[in-house]
């Protein structure tokens, strides 16, 4: 049975935390619909009351009450979003709690705690990732292939481009990737530019009738999309992967972060630490 539910990520900083949470949870639940919403920089008083109006409005036109995941540290702030009728759960309260037990010690209980990010190494080895990325989706560029930490290979839209963003977004991963095409099947070989770069290699493939499906929305009624040719383009991807010793895995099924966390797993990318 399906169900639908309105869901808010409501924060007094970007929302991303609250939202990165919400997906994770609410991924677990299958048959859910939700329609959602992110309600960032609620930082005071008067801003909670708007984003209450915008919760209960929710809550009378679906007749339902609303899921929010907030990530507000004011407590007269947080005080005032759960006047809303909704179901909250709150991130902060949830673990910050909990580890100041295990840690012994308090936390700053701050807003905008990670605005010094900006400054720090980390921030900025995500922002050299993803023009990374950007620069080498698609094999656009050769340039710098051996600073890449990864190059994902696989045919047109078995989801290398999305991967590569999200591993450069998420954990500053500089990946590039490069479509396996007819002439790569012909030659039986990898692009020559790979060559050389064998051991930062891992290949995506898909079920063909899911290939067919994501192609047709982009070319519809063409040989590009058609079944028999993705059909075709997959077995002879695979082939090839297979022949050179390639590690790959099917993205048919799995979300972006599953692909994400089982290539990291695969390919063991040493990835930088987090201090407070």
């Amino acid at each position: 049975m399906a169900i639908s539910r309105s869901v808010f990520f409501v924060s007094d900083g970007t929302g991303i935390t609250a939202e990165t949470l919400g997906h994770s949870l609410l991924a677990q639940f299958q048959g859910l619909s939700v329609q959602q919403s992110r309600v960032p920089f609620v930082d005071d008083t008067d801003k909670a009351h708007d984003a209450v109006a915008r919760i209960n409005t929710a809550a009378i036109r679906d007749g339902s009450r609303p899921i929010v995941f907030m990530s507000v540290v004011r407590p007269e702030v947080s005080a005032v979003l759960r006047e809303a009728n909704a179901f909250f759960i709150d991130v902060l309260e949830s673990f910050i709690g909990p580890l100041e037990v295990e840690l012994g010690i308090k936390s700053t209980h701050t807003s905008g705690r990670f605005k010094g990010l900006a400054e720090s190494q980390d921030y900025r080895r995500r922002i050299e990732a993803i023009n990374f990325s950007l620069s080498h989706d698609d094999g656009m560029s050769h340039k710098e292939l051996n600073t890449a930490d990864l190059i994902l290979v696989g045919v047109s839209r078995s989801g290398k481009t999305p991967t590569s963003l999200y591993l450069a977004m998420q954990y500053g991963v500089k990946a590039a990737n490069y479509p396996l095409i007819p002439e790569d099947f012909e030659r039986n070989q990898l692009p020559v530019e790979l060559n050389k770069y064998r051991h930062k290699l891992f290949g995506l493939t898909i079920a063909p009738e899911r290939l067919a499906a994501i192609r047709e929305e982009r070319r519809p009624n063409s040989t590009y999309s058609s079944l028999a040719n993705c059909r075709q383009e997959v077995e002879s991807a695979q082939k090839l992967m297979k022949r050179e010793g390639i590690r790959w895995l099917d993205s048919s099924t799995k979300s972006i972060e599953e692909i994400a966390a089982t290539i990291l797993q695969t390919i063991k990318i040493e990835l930088p630490g987090f201090q407070g």
